[in-house]
């Protein structure tokens, strides 16, 4: 039986064949913000997550949904979407790992940048993408005992139906969180609703004046699943990566994706089927 923790492996050794199987989506320089907002909002908590910015083929940043949002609270009209392009709003830095990558490495990576996004390069001389969503592969082949009871709480971050939508985004950029739970209840709000209500509704804010003003009570949250039962570590990660949005209560606690990457750091989580 192996005694190195799993946080020690190689990505390629984790993943096998599938490391590189999640090809990264493209915009290229140029192109006006509405493109990459609409992309987004298919992309957002996929296998993908962001949106890579290119110029003559050649990544040069990424875009996701905190690279909207942060202009928009500061700007919250047509103008972000329509006579800005994705340049002016991306990440600058371009995230690359590579198949030697230790898990513990990727992940570190992530936390120190909060934003749970890499490429890696593949078999096509270009890149792939790792996320959060993409890591639960590797949840579903730990061997723990230890379940999500035992991870760590959080505080969760809630909202009232009389708060503005306003008051949501400020909430999210002060604490850095994508998710916000409407209060005593199941019912969540995060970047890739509010983008598709500003993309599909009001037409990139062409359709209103007072967008910051909007109840969040105009806005469709969804639902997090309930969990009754105290799952492993390995049957929560399959529940999530076979959902389309992957949120989770289990009695008075949210997981997501980015608990299952933290739990993964275990250094008594050492066992795993290839």
């Amino acid at each position: 039986m192996s005694t190195t923790p799993i946080s020690e492996m190689s990505l390629e050794s984790l993943f096998g064949d599938s490391l590189t199987a999640s090809l990264c989506v493209n915009i290229e320089k140029g192109t006006e913000t509405w493109v990459a907002t609409g992309m987004l909002v298919q992309q957002l908590e996929s296998f993908t997550d962001s949106v890579v910015v290119r110029e003559n083929d050649k990544p040069i940043g990424i875009v996701g949904g905190k690279d909207i949002i942060i202009p928009l609270v500061e700007n919250p009209n047509s103008s972000l979407f329509y006579n800005t392009t994705v340049e002016n709003v991306m990440e600058k830095r371009f995230p690359t790992v590579t198949g030697k990558s230790k898990l513990k490495e990727l992940v570190g990576f992530w936390k120190d940048t909060r934003r749970a996004f890499a490429a890696i390069p593949n078999e096509f001389s270009d890149y792939s993408a790792l996320s959060a969503k993409k890591l639960l592969e590797v949840g579903i082949k730990v061997r723990t005992e230890r379940s999500i009871s035992k991870l760590p709480k959080k505080k969760t971050i809630t909202f009232n139906e009389k708060d503005t939508i306003g008051e949501v985004l400020n909430s999210m950029l002060e604490i850095n969180a994508r998710r916000l739970f409407l209060a005593d209840s199941n019912k969540f709000i995060n970047d890739r609703i509010i983008l598709q209500k500003i993309t599909e509704e009001l037409k990139c804010l062409k359709e209103t004046e007072n967008f910051m003003d909007l109840p969040t009570s105009e806005f469709n949250l969804e639902e997090a699943k309930n969990i009754t039962e105290d799952l492993r570590i390995q049957e929560i990660s399959k529940i999530m990566y076979e959902m389309e949005h992957p949120c989770v209560l289990f009695q008075d606690q949210i997981i997501t994706p980015w608990d299952i990457c933290l739990s993964l750091l275990s250094e008594d989580i050492t066992e795993y089927e290839n």
